[in-house]
């Protein structure tokens, strides 16, 4: 199931045109990842793949950095151009972003930025006391975008929360409306 928020999306009864998936290139992204890429490739949309930075968490105590953002930067531009390679090899035409700040505001502004009709972002799948301790990316996502927002967790699959429908040619349908914990 995925949580979707808001109702106020802006894609149209043709389904989405533009996919942004929210992603930290972490093993935990990769499930969210793969389904923006099979989610724009099934229904013929374009896709931006948004990596944020958040320079406050490449802080230690003292407030030095315990990695430079320049590094962080260069990390995530080479796994996102291999990501937006694989996505135009499909056919769909792709491009990266990254951003600095906070990410689960930030993704928020990105979507409404570039127009982007549904959100794609992974979950640790964190009970909730880990989300109170460490927070939610996906979790304020789901909660302050006014547009669909599919959550991914690590053992899902872009059809186990946007279903194909079975007939009609394989049309995907729109993703399943429920809340469940992020």
């Amino acid at each position: 199931m995925i949580p979707i928020s808001g109702d106020t999306a802006t894609h149209t009864d043709e389904g989405p045109r533009l996919v942004l998936v929210a992603t930290d290139t972490s093993a935990t992204s990769a499930g969210a990842e793969r389904a923006g890429v099979e989610l724009a490739a099934r229904i013929g949309a374009k896709l931006i793949m948004l990596s944020v930075i958040d320079p406050s968490r490449l802080r230690l105590p003292g407030g030095l950095f315990h990695t430079r953002v320049d590094q962080v930067r260069a990390e995530r531009e080479s796994a996102l151009a291999r990501i937006v390679e694989d996505a135009r090899l499909r056919g769909v035409p792709a491009q990266f972003l990254i951003w600095e700040g906070d990410p689960g505001a930030v993704t928020i502004d990105a979507a409404e930025a570039e127009g982007a009709d549904v959100i794609v972002v992974g979950s640790h799948a964190r009970g909730p006391v880990g989300r109170l301790l460490l927070g939610s990316v996906s979790s304020y996502v789901v909660d302050h975008s006014r547009r669909p927002v599919v959550v991914i967790r690590p053992d899902q699959r872009l059809a186990d929360v946007w279903p194909i429908e079975a007939s009609g040619g394989g049309a995907i349908v729109s993703p399943r409306a429920a809340r469940p914990s992020v």
